[in-house]
């Protein structure tokens, strides 16, 4: 059967040896293909193929390619060095990853794929002949595959992050110096910036297995990043090396918020590297509040930065006993239902996602992930939740919809601005102490603009030029370089919220003797008073803003007041807030974190705090809507632009909806049981649970 072009990819992630069961495989491909479905993602797992040395066994997959081409299903190749050859585990320890305990990476069964050969970490590739070995595996994989008529590219290092303490082994430490050799020149360079003053050469150093607010662990960490993205391009090159025509693709987890410095979960590093980025989200592993998943897409679109991204890993049916899941309510995800499918797919359509595919067509068979998230009933029959995804496959491909999806989300009122670093110096701070610091007041901060219906985007310090408007959570610690480029940007016209204690740990994790660190006691108009570091504390942090009592927490920093402007004050009548002038732009700073303070406690003041944010920086809201338990999103192409509304609940909700932009009435409806009404300027709307309205706007 001929491919065609998709408006949207849409399918599952079907072949994880040995599941589903051979015999039903084209049965499986006829109903995918009956059902909408246009493409299919399989684990192509080097541990389940080369079976001893340079032997392989490619049967499986190369059925798998027939009824792809058969059947008009576009196969996506998911490489998987990672699972390495159980023979390989025994003949070449030496290339075995290491951790911090010195314990080698041994063999496992996989949960994901009930196989074995995967480890903690596996064969390193900073080993000359594990990349070697791997290198030949891939190559085979590529010269195999590419010109297959079933064939349609691949998805390079699965979910793109590392356990979190790998690789300590001889060959890693050896990039390790090499990369400090390039940074630092010297050895009496780098014994000044690590405090650590009687290396005689570069061979003394070793990796850090300490992990504190110290310099070599900051460089240790950066440097693993780095390093395994590194990895990343390896592959890209070396498959680009062999097959110019198909796509090179992968995925993360949507972590850069809560993983990027321990485990690398670097999604705008890694999107970098791809033609196009996705991400594995599961709302049984996180949560079905529904900014979540909404933080997930946004985080999505923002990484991927105009390149195409898609939902590569959905959940399509029930998880059982998963510690995730335990204690949770059984309509929290743990059950799946069609209405749920339902929902999660119109969340990250329209949050601009190219492609969706379950994490299962059908469930695995074996392991501690029996019966789970798969879409198709565990004997491949359809269900009422294959069905509902089925209407929702050839609706989004349907003529009718091409305009819908060339149009592509308009950009965030309000940017939050993300910085690797500042998460890495938090990630080893908090081992003194307890919570996720840098992820709740990221969070916080997200969850405080999108309950208010305003339009936020993730946004990276390298792209801040890209936004008027930009509001830092957590800035505890920022180098000076990037103090240098965010003082600039205001001083250019740009719009800062800034919470409390900027820069305080400066440059390697220094304090900064001069608080507000770095010019931003210039930039602020204040200079600090006092401060206090006390977490446990946090939950009792309260300050007066326009006669509001608004939550903070975590730290506390108060001010004298210099060439700014006093607007808020804590309970004991210290200054708590300032707001000040520079250069063309304005600063706001909040002494405190209202973003913890909000992702902690949703009172109803710290809400109005963030929708104020808009006020203060003199922008009229896109998007008014008189019901705070429904999304909307507008997206806009040279075709027109389209409403998203949708109801997350579990009953009907009605709205009435004011754009700022002139609307003059509603062209079509495109998705929903209700026609919305258009009156004086205000859509009236009307959604069933779990649903979505989607119209064409004049």
């Amino acid at each position: 059967m001929e491919m065609q072009h998709n408006q949207v990819s849409y399918g599952a992630v079907y072949f994880r040896k040995s599941n589903p069961p051979r015999q039903d495989w084209e049965r499986d491909y006829a109903q995918a293909s009956k059902d909408g479905m246009n493409i299919f993602r399989h684990w192509f797992m080097w541990g389940s193929i080369e079976i001893a040395p340079g032997i392989y066994d490619w049967a499986d997959y190369d059925m798998q390619l027939d009824l792809a081409a058969k059947y008009g299903i576009r196969t996506i190749i998911a490489e998987m060095v990672t699972s390495a050859p159980e023979w390989l585990y025994r003949k070449y320890p030496e290339i075995l990853a290491v951790d911090s305990t010195g314990k080698l990476s041994k063999s496992y069964m996989g949960g994901s794929s009930a196989t074995g050969g995967f480890g903690h970490g596996g064969v390193c590739l900073d080993s000359p002949l594990g990349k070697e070995l791997a290198g030949n595996f891939l190559k085979k994989l590529v010269e195999r595959y590419k010109d297959h008529p079933g064939m349609y590219g691949y998805d390079i290092w699965n979910e793109c992050n590392y356990p979190h303490d790998i690789c300590y082994c001889e060959h890693t430490q050896k990039q390790f110096r090499e990369w400090l050799k390039k940074k630092y020149g010297t050895i009496k360079e780098l014994n000044q910036t690590w405090h650590r003053y009687s290396y005689a050469s570069f061979e003394d150093v070793m990796a850090p297995v300490e992990t504190g607010m110290y310099p070599d662990c900051m460089d240790w960490q950066k440097f693993r990043k780095v390093n395994f993205h590194d990895q990343m391009q390896w592959r890209v090159d070396l498959i680009r090396g062999l097959d110019t025509k198909n796509k090179i693709t992968a995925h993360g987890i949507a972590a850069s918020l809560n993983n990027m410095a321990a485990g690398g979960s670097d999604d705008w590093l890694a999107a970098s590297k791809v033609e196009s980025y996705g991400m594995t989200w599961v709302t049984a592993r996180k949560g079905s509040e529904p900014w979540k998943q909404w933080h997930a897409v946004d985080l999505l679109r923002a990484s991927s930065h105009g390149k195409p991204f898609w939902h590569s890993e959905m959940q399509g049916g029930p998880l059982w006993l998963q510690p995730q899941v335990i204690g949770r309510k059984k309509e929290d995800g743990r059950v799946a239902t069609a209405e749920d499918i339902r929902l999660w797919n119109m969340v990250s359509l329209a949050g601009g996602v190219t492609g969706i595919l379950y994490l299962r067509w059908r469930s695995l068979l074996d392991g501690p992930l029996f019966g789970s998230f798969g879409l198709y009933s565990n004997n491949g029959l359809p269900n009422e939740r294959s069905k509902m995804a089925s209407k929702i496959a050839i609706w989004a491909n349907d003529v009718n919809q091409k305009g819908l999806f060339q149009s592509s989300p308009v950009k965030g009122e309000i940017g939050i601005i993300v910085i690797p670093e500042t998460q890495t110096f938090n990630y080893l701070m908090e081992q003194a102490g307890t919570g996720q610091f840098y992820a709740n007041c990221m969070c916080g901060a997200y969850r405080g603009f999108f309950d208010n219906n305003v339009l936020v985007d993730w946004v990276n310090i390298d792209h801040i030029s890209e936004y008027d408007t930009l509001y830092l959570p957590y800035p505890i610690h920022i180098t000076s370089t990037h103090v240098k480029e965010l003082l600039d940007w205001v001083s250019l016209g740009g719009k800062l919220i800034v919470e409390g204690c900027p820069a305080y740990f400066g440059d390697n994790g220094t304090v900064g003797i001069v608080q507000p660190n770095y010019g931003f006691q210039e930039a602020c108009g204040a200079v600090e008073q006092s401060v206090e570091f006390m977490p446990d504390l946090g939950d009792k942090i309260v300050f007066d803003y326009e006669g509001k009592q608004i939550d903070g927490g975590l730290f506390l920093q108060a001010y004298k007041v210099k060439s700014g402007k006093e607007i808020g004050r804590y309970e004991d009548g210290r200054i708590a807030a300032v707001q000040n002038s520079f250069g063309k732009g304005q600063i706001l700073l909040i002494g405190t974190y209202p973003s913890e303070g909000y992702y902690r406690n949703q009172t109803t003041d710290n809400r109005n705090f963030f929708a104020s944010l808009l006020t203060w920086a003199d922008k009229e809201q896109l998007v008014k809507v008189s019901n705070t338990k429904l999304q909307v999103r507008i997206r806009k192409c040279d075709e027109g632009t389209y409403l998203w509304a949708i109801n997350p609940t579990n009953g009907e909700e009605s709205a009435e909806i004011i754009l700022s932009e002139v609307v003059t009435g509603i062209k079509t409806k495109l998705w929903g049981d209700n026609m919305p009404v258009f009156k004086n300027g205000s859509i009236s709307i009307c959604i069933p649970p779990k649903d979505a309205v989607i119209i064409q706007i004049y």
